[in-house]
């Protein structure tokens, strides 16, 4: 399996990318096929209490590095990528990873 994870920074106003995030970016990324499981999470601390990097992550898995690819290139990802630049004012981390 390959995994595609995306990292939120911190938002300038947490409470308009909530909102956002699930009223318009989820059901944008929900016209994506292809994906065989889906989490969203929201980062609530580090083990020593320091501030996390990260404010949200999402993390969806395919197949292999050709699915990932496939489904990537269709409108329905390319629309749910553009959509990013809409709310995460924290910017975003992008990683591939092979599930072992």
């Amino acid at each position: 399996m390959t995994k595609l994870t995306i990292l939120y920074g911190h938002p300038t106003d947490p409470a308009g990318f909530e909102r956002y995030y699930a009223e318009t970016h989820l059901p944008i990324a929900a016209k994506v096929e292809g994906v065989q499981r889906a989490e969203f999470s929201k980062v609530i601390g580090t083990p020593d209490g320091s501030p996390p990097a990260f404010y949200r992550i999402a993390e969806l898995w395919f197949d292999s590095l050709a699915d990932l690819q496939a489904v990537m290139a269709t409108p329905a990802a390319q629309a749910a990528v553009a959509d990013i630049a809409n709310f995460a004012t924290g910017g975003v981390t992008t990683l591939i990873s092979e599930v072992a």
